[in-house]
């Protein structure tokens, strides 16, 4: 007659249980952080100027050309700005 030990049969309902719970959270996680697309996305990342900022240039972010503003003043080509707000389709950015 064949028997199944008790053994193992907790151990494995453990490491089930312990698997699901860390799946489970992670769900809640995902669910419960907010989604970081647009405009939300840009604030506090870095750009690239690309024509100088004095105060209204452009610079490069991920492939893209924006049209930005300088808060902090005249901001040269080739220099990292980092995205402050975002008014449209205008970048206000400052000096890194």
């Amino acid at each position: 007659m064949f028997q199944v030990s008790p053994w193992l049969v907790a151990i494995t309902a453990i490491v089930f249980a312990a698997v699901f719970a860390f799946v489970i959270s992670r769900v809640i996680r995902a669910h419960r952080k907010q989604a970081t697309t647009g405009r939300e996305e840009l604030v506090g990342k870095r750009a690239l100027v690309k024509i100088a900022l004095n105060p209204e240039g452009t610079v490069f972010y991920k492939g893209e050309l924006w049209k930005a503003i300088s808060e902090t003043g005249r901001i040269e080509s080739g220099e990292e700005v980092i995205v402050d707000r975002v008014d449209g389709l205008m970048l206000y950015v400052i000096k890194k």
